[in-house]
């Protein structure tokens, strides 16, 4: 289908891939990191699901019942631009391992995973993420005895057949459930967002059920309970979504499961990362004044760039002994490098004069 967009003016075509409630609670701005403002949370997912396989000696002498339905709501600060954002996660395991979309925690500096209906909360920290397939998963600290989810064979998925969506519609952290079907499978979108950047989602299983805002990383299940997918994105028709008006789409649950595992055996690749996050502290674009590198749009304040002399409007032409031809290829020479590095920096002032320096990446938010 054609190109799609996570945000953009009423009235265009919107692809969410985001973990934004609405526009009124988080305000769009300009400063550094605002595409993030314009992501929209979406998606849907999750019946009352049945509980893991086997309870420990403890609590089966205790019986003690599991917490939850299997299905959280996840709170995300986004200190860089001072908003906040709400999305869905899916329990893989009793001490707290959640699965959700990438986009759900890109650029959250602090993370919270909430039970609804139990009072109960966690602060969470990110496991690792897999950026072009937008699958992430957490780790609800101090969490045990949690309710999981019952994973279904997505492989056998059909077309016409009945799903259930339940997540945290609108951000308001209770969890919806809404109905439809399976519309196709196997299907490819393209994704892009106010950057000019765009990821292509492959395989995905598609549903006529109306996903809504903050329901992004919640699970798709069948007519026996078991989850088949985590949706993650939605067609809409104006900018902010207030309800969705066309085709939802989720990963596959054996596509998502088989990267949940990679990623908690810090295996990582070229796609998956594990751990920490290097961080630089600026925001890039295209080289307006023509020609290869990074130009720095802006700089956090007390980053490691803030801290070698980066400027707005520099142009960043080396790192870490590689040529930047672009924006993308600075990005994901961070993403390679691990947090506390001390590495190389090349680059030119405004008036396109020449300058070296190393620095050392800090940890930082996930990308």
């Amino acid at each position: 289908m054609g190109m799609l967009r996570r945000c953009g003016a009423p009235g265009c075509e919107v692809l969410t891939l985001s973990a934004r409630c609405c526009e009124h609670e988080h305000p769009r701005g300009r400063g550094l990191f605002d595409r993030l403002h314009t992501r929209i949370a979406l998606v849907a997912a999750v019946a009352v699901l049945a509980a893991s396989s086997a309870a420990s000696l403890a609590f089966a002498r205790t019986g003690s019942a599991a917490i939850g339905t299997g299905v959280v709501v996840i709170e995300t600060n986004l200190a860089f631009q001072g908003g906040q954002a709400a999305g869905t996660g899916i329990v893989l395991t009793r001490s707290g391992e959640v699965l959700t979309n990438n986009h759900v925690i890109r650029g959250a500096t602090t993370i919270k995973v909430v039970v609804p209906g139990t009072g109960r909360s966690y602060t969470a920290t990110v496991i690792g993420y897999d950026v072009s397939d937008d699958v992430a998963v957490l780790k609800a600290r101090g969490a045990s005895n949690l309710k999981t989810v019952s994973l279904g064979d997505s492989a056998k998925v059909r077309r016409g057949q009945s799903v259930q969506a339940i997540g945290n519609a609108g951000g308001t952290g209770h969890l919806v459930s809404v109905s439809g079907k399976i519309t196709a499978v196997a299907r490819a979108i393209t994704v892009s967002d106010d950057q000019n950047g765009s990821e292509r989602l492959t395989g995905l299983i598609e549903t006529n059920a109306a996903l809504q805002p903050g329901d992004s990383g919640g699970p798709l299940v069948n007519a026996a309970g078991k989850v088949i997918g985590m949706d993650t994105a939605a067609s809409t028709s104006s900018g902010f979504v207030q309800a969705s008006s066309g085709d939802g789409y989720a990963i596959p649950i054996n596509k998502a499961v088989a990267i949940a595992r990679q990623i908690e055996n810090r295996h990582a690749s070229v796609k998956v990362h594990v751990g920490s996050t290097a961080f630089l502290g600026v925001e890039v674009s295209a080289n307006q004044y023509g020609g290869s590198g990074a130009m720095v749009a802006a700089v956090v304040s007390g980053s490691p760039a803030d801290s070698a002399g980066l400027t707005p409007r520099d142009v960043i032409t080396g790192f870490a002994g590689h040529s930047i031809g672009s924006p993308a290829k600075l990005t994901s020479l961070v993403l390679g490098q691990k947090a506390s590095s001390r590495v190389s920096i090349t680059y030119l002032d405004q008036g396109g004069a020449a300058h070296s320096t190393t620095v050392t990446l800090a940890s930082g938010p996930p990308q």
